[in-house]
């Protein structure tokens, strides 16, 4: 680290908070924003979506991979923007505020501490449009970094759609894209040096470290009828055996639409000596969406058709099938070995 290079402990709390609130955008629904003990934010549905997520260094996200690649501040911003808002995506809403703690060693770059900040922003403007912005939040000291996001999101009328609703009979389908975020990850982890990646290679890469979750699709979903749906954050198998359970159901996924998924992937696959397909079943944070449609439904835009919600047979077991054939559901667990 160069030496004049301004750390977090050079600077008090409040010089530190100066830096970062100019860094936020503001928007019409948050009535009182950062400043006070509590901020001020608009439900005119008169009901509010809210969810809470977190990043931990070393556990969702390195500040040195060993490809070489280095996470920036606008990397983790970013991330923590785009997970959060998928959660209010995946109920049919939209968000309109984010709550942000920020936990850090006091050697963190200021430097890295903007463009924190300026991640934060630049997801909530690029993945919109939405009336959305930070509302306020908390510093803190840590050996690591860490950040916690709570959102609130609007419905504007709509009814929730949950996880608890597929039914027999309906349509399966996918908005957004599988395991690109989880073939990043791979390339990260790998001895592959950054430079020698190919750009469609790279874009693997930001594909993990600044996700583009489709915040159009979950509102277009509610309106379309869907009748469950979920954020596919630990992994396409792992999120529908969750969805399965809640609604009591089976979902059969067709092999030939997932293959279509893993195709993109084998370049990567290739040169890492690996298999893309369990990078589609397995792999989260791309933040698509996984959503159930009655029969004879249009999709909405952005949806495609990956296979059918079944009765449940004896015995029951997972809730998963490909080609009608039982599958494991694999996929991220915080607190597996």
């Amino acid at each position: 680290m160069p030496a004049e290079q301004m750390i977090v402990q050079d600077l008090s709390e409040s010089e530190l908070l100066a830096r970062i609130f100019p860094r936020l955008n503001h928007s019409p629904g948050i009535l009182l924003g950062p400043g006070d003990d509590a901020a001020l934010i608009a439900a005119p549905d008169g009901r509010t979506l809210i969810s809470i997520d977190t990043q931990t260094q070393d556990q969702d996200f390195r500040l040195q991979w060993n490809n070489g690649y280095r996470t920036t501040g606008f990397d983790v911003g970013w991330k923590a923007a785009a997970q959060n808002l998928s959660d209010i995506n995946a109920m049919g809403g939209t968000a309109t505020s984010l709550v942000v703690s920020l936990t850090m060693p006091p050697s963190t770059p200021v430097e890295w501490v903007e463009s924190f900040a300026d991640g934060l922003t630049a997801a909530i403007t690029a993945l919109g449009p939405i009336d959305c912005s930070v509302a306020g939040g908390d510093l803190g000291r840590g050996r690591e970094i860490a950040v916690t996001v709570a959102v609130v999101g609007s419905l504007a009328g709509l009814a929730p759609v949950v996880r608890s609703g597929a039914k027999p009979g309906h349509l399966l389908a996918v908005a957004g894209t599988l395991g690109r975020a989880a073939a990043g990850w791979a390339l990260l982890e790998s001895d592959v040096p950054l430079g020698s990646l190919s750009a469609e290679l790279r874009a693997l890469v930001d594909s993990q470290c600044r996700p583009l979750p489709p915040l159009a699709a979950g509102p277009a979903a509610a309106r379309a009828g869907a009748s469950a749906m979920l954020d596919i954050s630990d992994g396409l198998l792992r999120d529908g055996n969750r969805l399965a359970s809640a609604s009591g159901v089976v979902l059969d996924f067709d092999p030939t639409a997932l293959k279509a998924y893993a195709v993109p992937l084998e370049p990567a696959a290739a040169l890492l000596g690996a298999d893309a397909m369990p990078w589609v079943l397995g792999g989260g944070e791309d933040h698509g969406l996984l959503a159930t449609f009655p029969a004879g439904v249009q999709l909405p835009e952005g949806f495609t058709a990956i296979g059918s919600v079944q009765a449940v047979v004896e015995p029951p077991g997972s809730g998963i099938r490909i080609a009608g054939q039982a599958a494991d559901t694999v996929g991220w667990d915080h607190f597996a070995d």
